[in-house]
């Protein structure tokens, strides 16, 4: 493990080690702090949060686009600072934590032994959304992690989702997809971060005006298994309770080949995720480079977030 390797394991290890610990107010206040304080360097990072507002607000003013920045932001560090502190949380103050509307699009499946991949994109705090699931609804589910460097931080946030109560299967190796169906074919549940994929196995989707890449696998797992299909969005508003919204089932079409069919269900999830992304836009939390036309064609391909 190299020296940046070892200071950013630190850096998490102290905020999951320190911040929990805080009183709510204080890291609320914390949160915006760091959020204000990087907003205003201006890093790549917060460069780029801004250039993807400008494709969701195409004739937002500059002024707008600063502001919806710094708005997105804060909205990021408090997904960090609920993520540090969800741990200590009591089970009342996560099944609080969360209002969703359309709830019955994803209890009625399962009630009825039918499996479910729930999509996301990366709005809100998902981590709080799947504590939710499994202490409000006591509905265990699989998801997955990109492994990632130094393998200690890896370590740190399976770790922390497994705690949760979540099942969490590594994105690499090739064996996380063959358990994930397993599960659907049991009737289980499987959530996955679906708005980013920068590998070859991406599928190319019009994402407000422009080519993109989402995932594959949301819209495969369904077709193999019969499993409904869900978009789920979530958001924050001026209360600490978080909001989120199942939509309707994306549903298998019934003609096309395969990759056809795999191309409309997941260009059907692109756009159930564009509505909540429209409405809310300072809560994705996209700090890096999406659309194809962003992308450094010297530059190998990122892998994907699901």
């Amino acid at each position: 493990m190299n020296v940046q390797e070892r200071l950013t394991d630190a850096l998490y290890g102290l905020g999951w080690g320190t911040v929990k610990n805080l009183p709510e107010p204080v890291a609320v206040r914390l949160g915006r702090t760091i959020a204000d304080l990087a907003w205003k360097r201006r890093g790549a990072g917060v460069r780029r949060l801004e250039s993807n507002y400008a494709r969701v607000l195409p004739d937002a003013s500059p002024e707008r686009l600063a502001e919806l920045s710094r708005a997105g932001m804060r909205s990021y560090l408090r997904y960090w600072m609920e993520s540090f502190r969800l741990p200590a949380w009591s089970a009342e103050r996560i099944r609080t934590g969360l209002e969703v509307k359309d709830l019955h699009h994803l209890t009625e499946s399962l009630a009825a032994g039918r499996g479910v991949v729930v999509a996301l994109p990366h709005l809100a705090n998902w981590d709080l959304a799947g504590a939710w699931v499994t202490t409000r609804l006591n509905i265990p589910f699989t998801t997955v992690a990109e492994r990632l460097k130094p393998e200690t931080l890896y370590d740190r946030f399976v770790a922390y989702r497994e705690g949760l109560g979540m099942e969490v299967l590594p994105h690499s190796g090739g064996a996380a997809f063959g358990i994930l169906a397993r599960r659907l074919r049991a009737g289980g549940l499987v959530c996955l971060v679906a708005d980013r994929d920068l590998s070859a196995s991406g599928v190319e989707v019009d994402f407000f005006g422009e080519t993109a890449r989402m995932p594959a696998g949301p819209a495969l797992l369904a077709q193999q298994t019969g499993a409904a299909l869900l978009p789920v969005t979530l958001w924050y508003d001026d209360t600490p309770v978080m909001r989120g919204r199942i939509h309707p089932p994306v549903e298998v079409p019934a003609t096309g080949t395969r990759a056809e069919r795999t191309a409309a269900m997941t260009q059907a999830v692109a756009d159930a995720f564009a509505t909540g992304i429209a409405d809310h836009p300072e809560d994705w939390h996209m700090l890096q480079r999406l659309w194809l036309k962003d992308l450094d064609p010297a530059k190998p391909a990122g892998k994907g977030s699901a």
